[in-house]
């Protein structure tokens, strides 16, 4: 049996560029997209922080080092530049796999620089309950 986990995320990242005439997707700084192990053309999911909107769309990679997050075609309707946004793929795993298995988590600064990396979450209340 093959259940879903998350593979990648990018925590709190700031939406840079929304732009409606665009074919479509998100645009991403491929040091964005290579940190939380992401791929062109994969399926992510995004969360709006700022207003609660969620979407699917697909990865196209932007300009090495530059920060971009670009929402691009009709899902500029739903988040604008300046919004907070987690974005996160998931995959199919096999329980061996999944028993082996360690998310990407990339946490950013205000400018989208890497911040942090890590491998696991644990909710504020639980952080300091496992160290």
């Amino acid at each position: 049996m093959l259940r879903q986990f998350l593979l990648g995320k990018i925590h709190r990242v700031t939406v840079t560029r929304a732009d409606l005439d665009y074919v479509g997707s998100i645009t991403i700084d491929p040091l964005l997209i290579e940190a939380a192990g992401f791929m062109e053309n994969e399926k992510i999911d995004i969360y709006d922080i700022t207003n609660g909107s969620r979407l699917s769309t697909y990865v196209i990679p932007g300009i090495p080092g530059s920060g971009e997050v670009g929402i691009n075609g009709a899902a500029a309707h739903l988040v604008a530049r300046g919004d907070l946004v987690i974005l996160a793929a998931y995959g199919y795993l096999n329980e061996e796999e999944a028993k082996r298995h360690l998310p990407r988590i990339v946490f950013v600064d205000e400018r989208n620089r890497i911040t942090s990396k890590e491998s696991q979450e644990r909710t504020p209340a639980l952080a300091h309950a496992f160290d």
